[in-house]
């Protein structure tokens, strides 16, 4: 079982914003590097972003840059991802996973994933 806990997600209409949550109680998750992908129906997953144990983030879909934002707060030991203006085509299952190592490694641990559906 992943020791990822994701939140968030549902339904909104174009236009409209979400934010997801990403925890991993039993990790020092302040000092992982954390994605986030998404996967639309019939697609390859994606890599959308990843913020590294620095605080620095990267985006990879050229398509969410000013729209998504991925952030963490070390207080709460949470990585979020907070979705604008969000478009039809944003519809998909969202996951987190994390690197103990840097943001190009391979991911070692996966949220259970949560819907995000944009629609009116």
């Amino acid at each position: 079982q992943s020791p990822l806990v994701q939140s968030g997600g549902g339904l909104v209409p174009p236009g409209g914003s979400l934010r997801l949550s990403c925890i991993a109680p039993s990790l020092p998750w302040n000092y992982w590097n954390v994605a986030w992908f998404r996967q639309a129906h019939g697609k390859e997953r994606e890599k959308i972003n990843c913020i590294s144990s620095a605080d620095a983030a990267t985006n990879y879909v050229e398509a969410v840059k000013g729209r998504f934002t991925i952030s963490r707060d070390n207080a709460k030991s949470t990585v979020y991802l907070q979705l604008n203006s969000l478009e039809p085509e944003d519809t998909g299952v969202y996951y987190c996973a994390g690197s103990a190592w840097d943001c190009s490694s391979e991911m070692e641990y996966w949220g259970q994933g949560t819907q995000v559906t944009v629609s009116s």
